[in-house]
This record gives C-alpha cells, sequence and structure tokens, in this order.
C-alpha cells in the first residue's frame, strides 16, 4: 500500500532578490525572442511564471531513467493520446518542457502550435540534481490545473505522484502519495486508471 501526506502549499519559483524591479516576460514575448533568434536551441532555458529559466545538465542516471519511463508508458498508452518527450507545453505565464507529457492525439495536431493545458492529462519529471525545481514548478502545473503530475525521485528511489490541483493565489496540488519498491503506480488518464506500474520499474538498478 502506498503511503501518503497531506501537500504543503507549494513556493514560488525562486525569484531574484537583489533586483526587485526585474521584468517578466509574457509567454508571447519569449516565442518573439525565439522567431528573432535572441533564444536558440542551444539555449537550455525554459519559461517559468514569466522568468527565463536555465534548465539542469542531464546526466546518465536522468537519461537512463527517462527511457525507462519512456518505455514503461508507451507499452500501456491508448492509441488515443500521444506521448512526447523533453518537449514544451504552453501555459498562461509560462512555458516549461517537461520530462514527459501525455496529450490528446493524434500528435501530428501539435505541429503548430504546443498542447495547451486542456490537452493535457499527465505529465512527469525526472528529477535528479533538479529536485527542488522539480518541485516548485508543481506550482505551475496546479495553477494550469494539469490533474496529475508525477515526480520519478531518483535521489530517493520514488515516484511522487501529485494530485486534485488547486488554482487560486496559492496553486498547489491538494494530495500527493509517495510510491517506492513493489508498490503500483497508478496511470491515470482523464480520471481513469489505464494500468499500474511498480515503482521500480521507474527507476534504474542501483
Amino acid at each position: 500500500m502506498a503511503s501518503a501526506a497531506a501537500v504543503a502549499a507549494v513556493p514560488p519559483v525562486q525569484e531574484p532578490t537583489a533586483l526587485a524591479d526585474l521584468y517578466r516576460f509574457t509567454v508571447e514575448q519569449y516565442h518573439r525572442m525565439g522567431e528573432l533568434g535572441v533564444l536558440t536551441e542551444k539555449d537550455r532555458v525554459e519559461l517559468l511564471e514569466g522568468w527565463i529559466v536555465r534548465k539542469m545538465t542531464r546526466n546518465p542516471p536522468h537519461d537512463g531513467t527517462l527511457w525507462l519511463v519512456q518505455t514503461s508508458l508507451l507499452q500501456r498508452l491508448p492509441p488515443e493520446w500521444a506521448l512526447r518527450v523533453q518537449s514544451a507545453i504552453t501555459l498562461s505565464d509560462s512555458e516549461p518542457e517537461p520530462d514527459v507529457v501525455v496529450a490528446r492525439g493524434p500528435g501530428t495536431r501539435y505541429g503548430g502550435t504546443h498542447p495547451q493545458p486542456a490537452d493535457v492529462a499527465f505529465l512527469i519529471e525526472v528529477a535528479d540534481t533538479s529536485l527542488a525545481q522539480d518541485r516548485q514548478k508543481a506550482r505551475v502545473y496546479a495553477r494550469a490545473r494539469i490533474p496529475v503530475y508525477w515526480i520519478v525521485n531518483i535521489p530517493d528511489a520514488r515516484v511522487e505522484v501529485y494530485t486534485q490541483p488547486r488554482a487560486g493565489r496559492s496553486p498547489t496540488y491538494r494530495q500527493q502519495r509517495i510510491y517506492r519498491g513493489d508498490e503500483a503506480v497508478p496511470f491515470i488518464l482523464d480520471g481513469k486508471e489505464i494500468a499500474q506500474i511498480a515503482a521500480r520499474d521507474l527507476q534504474l538498478p542501483g
């Protein structure tokens, strides 16, 4: 049986404190910087709550775990859903690039636009050195009312599952469950349990 814990309010993405008047960018401005070449694919950044944030450098444990997660989900994914890996989603004030997104298919519908909140049923961050930032991102995803958010937590060998998003002034997920070892993590899409995956099957042997 999985252990459960109440979720404290998720803190906002850390903001610079030295300069109070730093400028927040809109999603449209962020897109424009890409169009003009101010930001390129070489710039490993994403937009979080108006801040352009540097993404963590990937390492072998991260990429190996991501492969496990991707493989496990693809084996169970219904054909009407699309699985996207390290691809952007567009939210009201953010454009994060989660490690895994399950969005309404077909995947070809996203040739001209990234998935919006209504398209996204489920997303995952694989966390090693990025664990603190990925927990902070729960605030971003809860504000967008993404129904299910997993963090595959490499350092603690567990899967953190966040559900019941609450938007508003202090967005957060109202429920968090922790899964370890042989405990079965429910794979839920549109409120329906599609499958169960043992937490250890989402972790590299260590």
